[in-house]
C-alpha cells in the first residue's frame, strides 16, 4: 500500500510528463484496477493541483495514497474530454467516482419501414436510420401498455416476419379487432400505409386532428347506415381517448422535455427522471447515484447527467431543479454528441418541477426507512448468532440441479441497501468428476473458484457466508475458505431439517446449533435471504436447461460459425434434414467448401461409421 505522500509523488511525475492540453486522466492502484477518472482543461495543472494540495478531502487523500500509475488520454478540447470520462465512469465504476449504479437501457417503441406491412413492437438497443423510434418509456410494462392501446386503435401488426410470411389465415388478433389482417391481404396496402402514418402523427403529439378525422368517418358511416363500421370507428376513438387520459396528456406538459430533479437527505441522493414525449408522459424513473459525503450536488448532477446520456439520445429539452456542474460544458458536449440543440433549462418553481420533486422526496424517505430496518435487522442478527460485529456485506450461496443435468451454482449479496443485484453471480460447473446430485462437490467448486478470484482482486470481501444446507455444506466450505486461507470469515449453514417446514430452519454455526423463535423477526430476514439466493438459483438453471433443449447440433462442430449457421438452416430447413442430407447436398450451400463439408456430414454420420 502506497502512503499519501507516495501517492503525491506519482502525480507531480505524471503532471510534468504529460502534454499541456485538455483531456482525461485514469488513476489505477497496486491491481492495475481503475480507481478514479477524472477530466481537465489543463492535465498538468489538474494533476499537479493533487500533489500541491495541503487541505485535501479525505476521501481525495485515500484515492491519492492508493494511487500506483497515471494514464492520460488528450482531447481536442475539453467537451470531448467530459464526453470521454463519462463513458469511461460508466465502463470501470471506478470507486471514487460518482457512480450511476441503476442506469439502464430504456425501452422505445420501435415502428419498422423496412416491410411493406410495416411492424410496430418494442425495441432495446442502437436505433438505426431506416425506423422510428418513439421513447424512451420508463418501463417495459409501460411501452407495452401502449403498444396494446395503439393496436387497438390503429391495427397495426406485432408479429415478427417469420410469422407474418407464414400465415394462411389471420390469427386471434384479427378476430378481437387489434390487427388488420395484412398478413392474408384483410386490408389493402394503401389503406395499411394510412394507418400507419396516422400512429406515428399520433405519437408525435397530433391526436386532436386523428380524433376528428376518426369522428367525421363515424359520422359518414352512420349516415350510409355502415352501423358495423360505425361501431368499430367508435370503438377506435373511445381507446384513443383513454391513451390521452392515461398518459396524462395536459396543457401544462412539456412537449418533448426530460424533467430530471435531484434531492438528497442523509448522503443519500435520489434522481427522478420524467420523460415528457409529444405532451405525454411516458412515466418515470428513480435513480441513487452512488457518491462521497464530500461531493456536492451540482456535482453529482453533473455526474448523473453525463452519465445518464452516455448512450441515450436527449430530447430537445431537458429541465432540471438544481444547476448541475459545468453547466454550459455539459450542453456543449451533448450537443456535439448527438448533432442537435438542446436546452438545458434550471426552474426550480416550475409545477411539474415542485411536483416531482414532492416524489423524489417520498422515494428517499420510504429507501431509508428501508435501510434503516434492514441495519436494525442487521445488528439484531449479530447479537443472535454472537458475530461482534454488525454485517455489512453478506455472500449467500445455493445450488440447483435436475438429477445431475445443466448443475449451476449461485452466489447474490445482502447489506444494509437490502439486495444488491450486481454482485448475483452464476457459476457453471466445470469439474467433470463431479458425480451426479453430489452437493458438497459443487459447493467447494463454487467457493474455490469464488475466493480464488477474490484473492487477487480489490473488490469488497464479504464479512459473512450464508449457505443453504446443513452441516455436511459447512464443514465443506469452511475446509475450502481455510484452504484458501480465509479463516476468520464467518459462516452459517440454513439447514430445514427433517421435516424441511418453514420455520423450523436450524442453523450451523461455529459455536453449534442455533434455532430462532418462529416469529423472530431475524429468522424472517433469513428466510427471505435464502429464499431469493434459491429463486436466482432455480431461474438461472432453468434458463440453462432451456438453452441446452434448444441448442442446434451445429454449434458442436468446429468452424462452424453463426453465418453457416444460418446458411445451413436457410437452405435444409432444420438440423434434422441436415443430418438426412448427403454429401453433396451440403457442399452446393453458399459459404460450405469440401473441407467443411466432409466435416458436417462426418459429425451427423459418425456413429454409423464406427459399427
Amino acid at each position: 500500500m502506497n502512503s499519501l505522500e507516495t501517492g503525491k509523488e506519482i502525480f507531480k511525475q505524471k503532471s510534468r510528463q504529460c502534454s499541456n492540453s485538455p483531456g482525461v486522466y485514469q488513476v489505477l492502484n497496486e491491481q492495475e484496477k481503475i480507481i478514479y477518472v477524472g477530466k481537465a482543461k489543463s492535465l498538468p495543472k489538474r494533476l499537479s493541483n493533487y500533489a500541491s494540495g495541503s487541505a485535501l478531502p479525505i476521501r481525495t487523500e485515500r484515492m491519492i495514497a492508493s494511487t500506483f500509475r497515471i494514464d492520460t488520454i488528450s482531447t481536442v478540447n475539453e467537451s470531448e474530454a467530459l464526453l470521454l470520462e463519462a463513458n469511461l465512469i460508466k465502463k470501470n465504476k471506478p470507486k471514487y467516482n460518482v457512480l450511476l449504479k441503476d442506469d439502464k437501457s430504456f425501452p422505445y417503441i420501435q415502428i419498422r419501414l423496412g416491410h411493406k406491412y410495416p411492424q410496430i413492437t418494442k425495441f432495446r438497443g442502437k436505433h438505426n436510420d431506416r425506423d422510428i423510434y418513439f421513447g424512451p418509456f420508463a418501463s417495459i410494462a409501460s411501452a407495452n401498455w401502449t403498444i396494446k392501446m395503439l393496436q387497438k386503435v390503429f391495427q397495426l401488426r406485432v408479429c415478427d416476419d417469420n410469422t407474418f410470411n407464414g400465415r394462411t389465415r389471420p390469427c386471434i388478433l384479427y378476430q378481437i379487432k387489434r390487427c388488420s389482417g395484412p398478413c392474408t391481404k384483410e386490408i389493402r396496402e394503401t389503406e395499411y400505409e394510412i394507418t400507419v402514418k396516422e400512429c406515428i402523427d399520433f405519437l408525435n403529439g397530433k391526436t386532436r386532428d386523428i380524433q376528428k378525422k376518426l369522428s367525421n368517418e363515424m359520422e359518414i358511416c352512420s349516415k350510409n347506415l355502415d352501423y358495423e363500421k360505425a361501431a368499430i370507428l367508435r370503438d377506435r376513438i373511445k381507446s384513443l381517448t383513454y391513451i390521452q387520459s392515461s398518459q396524462k396528456i395536459q396543457k401544462s406538459n412539456l412537449k418533448n422535455a426530460d424533467l430530471i430533479v435531484s434531492y438528497r437527505r442523509e448522503n443519500i441522493t435520489c434522481v427522478i427522471v420524467f420523460f415528457y414525449r409529444s405532451k405525454q408522459n411516458w412515466g418515470s424513473q428513480y435513480f441513487y447515484p452512488k457518491h462521497d459525503y464530500e461531493d456536492d450536488d451540482r456535482h453529482i448532477l453533473k455526474s448523473f447527467l453525463m452519465q445518464f446520456y452516455d448512450n441515450k439520445e436527449p430530447p430537445e429539452e431537458i429541465v432540471l431543479n438544481i444547476s448541475p456542474e459545468n453547466k454550459d460544458l455539459i450542453l456543449k458536449a451533448l450537443e456535439k454528441k448527438y448533432n442537435k440543440k438542446i436546452s438545458l433549462k434550471v426552474n426550480a418553481k416550475n409545477s411539474l418541477v415542485q411536483n416531482a420533486l414532492k416524489n423524489a422526496k417520498e422515494q428517499l424517505q420510504l429507501k431509508i426507512l428501508s435501510q434503516d430496518k434492514n441495519n436494525d435487522l442487521l445488528i439484531s442478527m449479530a447479537e443472535k448468532f454472537k458475530l461482534n460485529f454488525t454485517p455489512s456485506l453478506i455472500e449467500v450461496y445455493d445450488n440447483s440441479h435436475n438429477q445431475g443435468d445443466s448443475n449451476i451454482g449461485a452466489l447474490i449479496a445482502f447489506g444494509k441497501e437490502g439486495f444488491i443485484k450486481n454482485r448475483y453471480r452464476k457459476f457453471n460447473i466445470k469439474n467433470k468428476k463431479i458425480k451426479s446430485n453430489d452437493d458438497y462437490g459443487m459447493m467447494s467448486e463454487v467457493i474455490q473458484r469464488r475466493f480464488s478470484k477474490l484473492q487477487s482482486s480489490s473488490d469488497q470481501l464479504p464479512d459473512l457466508l450464508l449457505i443453504d444446507g446443513g452441516k455436511g455444506q459447512y464443514s465443506v466450505v469452511r475446509e475450502k475458505l481455510n484452504d484458501l486461507g480465509f479463516h476468520d470469515l464467518k459462516i452459517i449453514a440454513i439447514s430445514k431439517g427433517k421435516d424441511r417446514n418453514k420455520g423450523n430452519e436450524k442453523f450451523i454455526t461455529e459455536d453449534g446449533l442455533i434455532q430462532l423463535e418462529r416469529n423472530d423477526p431475524v429468522l424472517f430476514l433469513m428466510q427471505r435471504i435464502r429464499d431469493e439466493a434459491h429463486r436466482f438459483a432455480i431461474t438461472t438453471h432453468r434458463k440453462k436447461k432451456i438453452k441446452k433443449m434448444f441448442k442446434s447440433p451445429l454449434e458442436e462442430i468446429d468452424g462452424i460459425g453463426a453465418k453457416r449457421k444460418k446458411a445451413l438452416l436457410n437452405h435444409f430447413g432444420s438440423a434434422k434434414a441436415i443430418e438426412g442430407a448427403s454429401l453433396d447436398d451440403i457442399k452446393s450451400v453458399d459459404g460450405i467448401n469440401l473441407s467443411t463439408a466432409e466435416k458436417i456430414y462426418n459429425f451427423f454420420h459418425k456413429e454409423k461409421n464406427m459399427i
